[in-house]
């Protein structure tokens, strides 16, 4: 065995005469513990909340969108679906209607969005699957599924037949309305779900049958906002992309669901960038710690360096002696660290042991990034800190 290696490790688990010098030891080793374990479970706890969140643009949007460059209406002809249909990759498509409109109920009043849809909307977005109360659109009526933060806005529950949402929007080219009856197109629905899912959606979206969307809009049968679009494999998704700007041509722009919700995006990284450089500070002043126990023990243990140096061992392996301890009291403090801090992941997974709500366990994610990143952050700390520590050893300390 490497003689500085040897010596290293009798040190690392060796008690020292002076009882103050162990407990400094235990300190530190405990810092490195601790902070190992606040890197991970923070990487963990924002690679939950980035899966939660996800899960809500998985649910809402499309895996491609396809819209007009120019105008915000299409005509999605049979030559249009023909180009979609022969696209292999592809296994559902939708027409969708999407258009800012006036909400009134009873006397109440609200902006929001109307998203006109067709039955097989379904087999591309779930938000169906995110009914609170209710039941999803019935295409036969002139039903509507509405968020529930419209719901408290406008007090409306559901199959309330007494009284229908009216849903208003202005003319094309209508310019400033003189009449209501002139310049304003409207229809009547009838609120049969109430679906939740961000606070965003809820307060801005209500779902209709294409056909009362286009009637509302006074568009013509193959008029629509945008076709959207799954995929059999989202590892295919760019070189389908690439095939139907092709096909189609210049005048459509073609969104994944990323580029759809690129500032969110940005923003959940940034936040899990800020949150392991903020995580490391707190590791950086542990480690610091560590750094001031080396040079405590190297001067406890200086009879013992000059010893050495009597014996021949050279300055530079002196210092190895330290650097390998202060080397592997960090890798112990982040072995132990780490598999505490998995453990309290797997935990907070399986029985939730933080809730946000009630109802609602904090989100934790373990991921093989996570430890890797956590391996290399403590490992290179650690050794930085031992480095500086051992540095300390010089001919001063001999004499």
């Amino acid at each position: 065995m490497n003689f500085s290696l040897y010596i290293a490790k009798r040190y690392l688990f060796s008690k020292s005469s002076n009882n103050t010098i162990n407990i400094i030891t235990a300190i530190a080793t405990l810092g490195v513990i601790i902070g190992t374990m606040a890197l991970f479970i923070v990487l963990s706890g924002f690679s939950g909340l980035k899966s939660f969140s996800l899960n809500f643009l998985n649910t809402s949007d499309p895996d491609i969108k396809i819209t007009a460059v120019k105008g915000k209406t299409l005509l999605f002809t049979d030559e249009f679906e023909s180009k979609i249909t022969n696209e292999t990759g592809i296994v559902h498509y939708t027409s969708v209607i999407e258009e800012r409109v006036f909400l009134e109920f009873k006397g109440k009043t609200h902006l929001a969005y109307i998203k006109g849809v067709e039955d097989n909307f379904v087999k591309i977005n779930s938000i169906h699957e995110k009914l609170v109360d209710g039941t999803w659109i019935d295409f036969e009526r002139n039903t509507a599924v509405i968020g529930n933060g419209i719901s408290n806005k406008l007090s409306i529950g559901i199959n309330d037949f007494l009284e229908p949402l009216r849903i208003y929007v202005p003319k094309p080219g209508s310019g400033y309305v003189e009449s209501v009856q002139k310049d304003i197109s409207s229809i009547i629905t009838q609120p049969i779900g109430i679906f939740r899912l961000t606070e965003d959606l809820d307060n801005t979206y209500v779902f209709v049958p294409l056909t009362l969307a286009q009637e509302l809009m006074n568009y013509k049968p193959s008029q629509v906002s945008a076709i959207e679009i799954k995929v059999d494999n989202l590892n295919n998704r760019e070189t389908i992309i690439s095939n139907l700007k092709k096909s189609l041509g210049k005048d459509y722009t073609i969104k994944t669901r990323e580029q759809l919700n690129a500032v969110f995006y940005k923003m959940l990284n940034s936040e899990h960038v800020m949150a392991y450089g903020f995580s490391t500070l707190v590791l950086i002043l542990f480690l610091i710690n560590l750094t001031g126990t080396l040079i405590i023990i190297i001067y406890d243990k200086k009879e013992n360096i000059k010893t050495l140096s009597n014996l021949g061992l050279e300055i530079k392996k002196i210092r190895k002696i330290f650097l390998l301890q202060g080397f592997l009291l960090t890798v112990f403090g982040l072995i132990v660290g780490l598999t505490l801090a998995i453990l309290l992941v797997f935990l907070q997974k399986q029985f939730g042991l933080f809730m946000i709500t009630q109802n609602l366990a904090y989100p934790v994610e373990f991921l093989w990034s996570n430890v890797l990143l956590v391996f290399s952050t403590i490992l290179v700390l650690g050794y930085v800190a031992s480095r500086i520590a051992s540095s300390r050893i010089d001919e001063k300390v001999i004499q």
